[in-house]
């Protein structure tokens, strides 16, 4: 399975950027996912840690990974415009250099950490984009976290605590999904009972099942580590099959 690393000039950012694709030699399946990394990678994470690798090849899947920074996929209030990036320049680039499909049923994307917040935060935003998305380990409740209130938290959101009304708080985009009745992509939800993000996880897990929110969730006895991201990320592909 090809690995290929490839560095172009952004015009949303204003310099030049990297991503790192897993592509099919014999495409079986159009499928694309759009994999994120946590707050402390970058795009080569998924690669050097996990057999993603391996496990996309089994599936005929195509991995897209794009470097975030430490944005949280956010149009940072200092920095660069990361969800602009993500949510409409990556797209446009992968379509463009590797012929991947648009279509709504073919692409998914997932994420780790800061990448299973930012996952959601797009799916959620742009439902008809994405059939199915994935958190392991998440930032699901923003505001449940030990970033708040930190200059790098105010560099992001420009705030020292998210907003329950902001486009950057999950909780907001969930209800205001529903209320819409538009059709939600696949939620994939893990965590495990040890890591210092587990009860966040559990409070959003406990607005979807009150909302009536479908969703596939696993927990199991696992820290914040690549242990237990190498073992959830072969699960996630099984689902999205």
């Amino acid at each position: 399975m090809p690995l290929i690393h490839c560095d172009f000039s952004s015009k949303v950012l204003g310099f030049s950027t990297s991503i790192v694709v897993l592509l099919p030699l014999e495409r079986t399946s159009t499928s694309v996912l759009t994999l994120l990394h946590g707050y402390s990678d970058d795009q080569t994470a998924w690669t050097r840690q996990t057999s993603v690798e391996r496990y996309a090849s089994r599936a005929g899947l195509t991995v897209v990974m794009p470097y975030l920074c430490k944005s949280f996929c956010t149009d940072m209030a200092h920095g660069d415009r990361y969800f602009t990036f993500i949510t409409e320049e990556l797209p446009q680039v992968t379509k463009s250099l590797f012929q991947l499909s648009d279509r709504r049923e073919d692409n998914f994307i997932a994420g780790l950490s800061m990448g299973g917040y930012s996952a959601f935060k797009v799916a959620l935003t742009y439902p008809e984009r994405y059939a199915a998305a994935a958190s392991l380990s998440g930032v699901l409740d923003i505001n449940h976290s030990s970033m708040v209130g930190t200059p790098q938290f105010r560099d992001v959101f420009g705030v020292a605590r998210v907003a329950e009304t902001s486009p950057n708080h999950l909780f907001h985009l969930v209800r205001k999904l529903k209320a819409s009745g538009t059709t939600f992509p696949r939620l994939h939800q893990s965590c495990g009972t040890e890591d210092f993000l587990y009860e966040g996880n559990q409070n959003f897990r406990q607005l979807l099942n009150k909302l009536g929110v479908e969703h596939t969730y696993l927990e199991e006895t696992g820290d914040h580590n690549w242990e237990f991201w190498d073992r959830n990320i072969q699960r996630v592909i099984e689902w999205l099959k």
